[in-house]
């Protein structure tokens, strides 16, 4: 959000690599897809969850 704007959706179809340490190579991370599964499961979310969510700028949380 910090580099696109929180005014802007993910696109479902959206993929970010990221490096994770103990790795060698990039994982990419289907970022689209877990935005959007996270909003429509967020009545599962515990209340810390949808904070930190809320905190991040996520409106919906």
């Amino acid at each position: 959000m910090e580099r696109e704007g929180a005014d802007r959706p993910v696109p479902r179809g959206h993929s970010e690599e990221i490096t994770v340490a103990g790795e060698t190579e990039p994982v990419t991370v289907k970022l689209g897809v877990w935005v959007s599964n996270t909003k429509s499961r967020r009545d599962k979310l515990t209340a810390e969850q949808l904070a930190a969510l809320a905190a991040l700028g996520m409106d919906w949380a």
